[in-house]
């Protein structure tokens, strides 16, 4: 189980993290931005993965100073565990980082294989990419749901 202090970075991807929060080149001002972004990528995915090897882990504290950085941890959880409130408890709390910490890991997972796919690739593109597919993704959802909704009630209309 998770630390209640501390989140871990997982080994494995290092390099990428290195890249990612590369001063001259990385689209990340620091690794709590980089792994706040993976384990967004991760959820989106639908990919969470477990890992054991660690590097240096960071303190929490860095995090919840982000600006919605507690905010996604507790998101995370709550969709993970949407049947159950109490995943938000002070008692719970090393449970939410770990499934941050496994989002993330599937994340950079993903972030890795795009990565190996075009080795050159500008990096602020890949990450803008990413955004924009998300946001188009969210817009083409909402429009389904509208559209649902006007079928549903072109239906009700003409009954």
């Amino acid at each position: 189980m998770a630390s209640t202090d501390r989140f871990r970075r997982p080994h494995a991807y290092e390099q990428l993290l290195g890249k990612l929060t590369d001063k001259k080149t990385g689209p990340f001002a620091t690794m709590v931005e980089a792994m706040m972004f993976a384990a967004l990528v991760g959820r989106r995915k639908g990919q969470r993965e477990k890992f054991d090897q660690t590097d240096e882990p960071i303190r929490l504290a860095l995090m919840e100073g982000r600006l919605y950085g507690d905010v996604i941890l507790d998101i995370l959880a709550v969709v993970e565990h949407e049947d159950d409130p109490k995943i938000l408890s002070d008692e719970r709390q090393a449970e939410r980082v770990l499934i941050f910490e496994e989002y993330a890991n599937g994340g950079l997972a993903y972030l890795q294989t795009l990565v190996s796919r075009q080795p050159g690739q500008d990096l602020d593109a890949l990450v803008s990419n990413l955004v924009l597919e998300s946001l188009q993704n969210q817009q083409e959802e909402k429009s389904d749901d509208v559209g649902d909704l006007l079928a549903s009630a072109s239906l009700d209309w003409a009954l």
